[in-house]
């Protein structure tokens, strides 16, 4: 069972790997084969998941599997390298297990990131999408169950999951860059099969821009919490219905991996101006 408890215990082991957690520290949760240029901390000390009692442990291909806290920038950061999807056979609780783990630390502010099939028409594989709103079909949620007061409130409110403050901070730093960056609304699927052209066209008139396997219930753990979130998919695939080409995990790792300088270059900015 999840519970504040228990989030101390993997914290207890955390923080005697790591030391003393910054409170300005950002987190970061990374993708499929995203971000390497982010784990290249100064002053860096890392924690295996498999090592952590209670902690999850990755199983898909892309997700090293590590917490890393260092400094990037001159700034304090704690990246999640991997992450737990539901189609693994984790609980939504389970899956949000990082935010909870960052929350508990007193880490305010977090980046997400993920890989994902473009819906909109007028976007391309490797381009980033800013996630500006999301929509969560996977018919869970990681607030089911008993609610500690200590995390938040019984019903949160989710007008406003994706901050307002970082989303104009990321588009500044982006054109500062020179990094393409779309925006648009991202929906959670179960998975871990990709979609048919019929589910295709009724996620895109559904209103979603983009869609992928995670992301959604670790933002709205988030929010919970109160942590001011920010999340970036990686367009690995175009799923066009009327033309839907085979798509396989490696090539959406292949994919992931060519767009993780421009992704990592915009986290960068972004941890440097906030």
């Amino acid at each position: 069972m999840i519970s504040p408890a228990s989030i101390k215990n993997i914290n207890t082991y955390i923080k005697e790997k790591i030391g003393f957690i910054q409170p300005e520290t950002v987190g970061v949760i990374l993708g499929s084969g995203l971000g390497d240029a982010v784990t290249r901390m100064d002053e860096a000390s890392t924690v295996s998941y498999s090592d952590i009692p209670g902690f999850p442990c990755s199983t898909v291909k892309g997700h090293s599997g590590k917490i890393i806290y260092g400094k990037l920038k001159g700034k304090p950061v704690m990246v999640f390298s991997g992450r737990f999807h539901l189609y693994e056979g984790y609980s939504p609780a389970q899956a949000c297990i990082p935010v909870r783990v960052m929350g508990d630390l007193g880490i305010s502010r977090i980046i997400i990131t993920n890989a994902a099939g473009a819906l909109n028409p007028q976007f391309d594989a490797g381009d980033l999408m800013l996630v500006t709103d999301h929509i969560n079909f996977t018919g869970q949620s990681p607030l089911t169950g008993e609610n500690y007061e200590e995390w938040g409130l019984r019903f949160p409110d989710m007008s406003r999951v994706y901050s307002r403050r970082l989303i104009e901070t990321a588009i500044k730093c982006s054109l500062q860059e020179g990094v393409r960056l779309e925006r648009g609304v991202y929906i959670q699927v179960p998975g871990p099969q990709l979609e048919t052209p019929a589910e295709t066209r009724m996620l895109k008139n559904m209103g979603a821009d983009a869609v992928g396997m995670s992301t959604v219930i670790e933002a709205i753990a988030a929010t919970h919490m109160g942590i001011e979130t920010m999340a970036v998919a990686c367009l690995t695939n175009k799923n066009l219905p009327d033309c839907m080409e085979k798509t396989t995990h490696e090539q959406v790792i292949e994919q992931a991996q060519k767009s993780s300088d421009a992704l990592s270059r915009l986290i960068l900015a972004v941890i440097s101006s906030i």
